[in-house]
């Protein structure tokens, strides 16, 4: 992903996904240390959580039936940064499948 960019990744799933149905799993450890030290195998030069949420966001079009996170060892993370990096990866994946079914974005603060 650093060498190419997202969308060029993205098009490769896509060739390879095309619109069949399909289960995605998040390896958290594939996050550099500095946003995920909750892992058992951290490798410094990773992903940072920002790079990790534009890919989750360009997956709008693809029939992914569910996600999960794995490798998340919170006993390796005094600060929880890991917790909340799979948190907000798996809340912007349920927003993308919310949109998919018709759901719109509200201010903040809406009722």
């Amino acid at each position: 992903m650093h060498r190419e960019g997202i969308p060029a990744v993205i098009d490769v799933i896509r060739e390879v996904v095309g619109t069949h149905k399909a289960y995605l799993t998040f390896d958290i450890d594939c996050l550099d240390p500095a946003f995920a030290p909750g892992t058992g195998t951290p490798v410094a030069g990773g992903l940072s959580t920002a790079q990790a949420l534009d890919a989750i966001r360009s997956l709008g079009d693809f029939n992914i039936v569910g996600m999960d996170v794995v490798e998340v060892a919170p006993s390796y993370d005094i600060s929880e940064i890991t917790a909340i990096a799979a948190a907000t990866l798996l809340h912007d994946f349920i927003c993308l499948q919310a949109e998919k079914k018709g759901a719109t974005r509200q201010p903040f603060g809406y009722i």
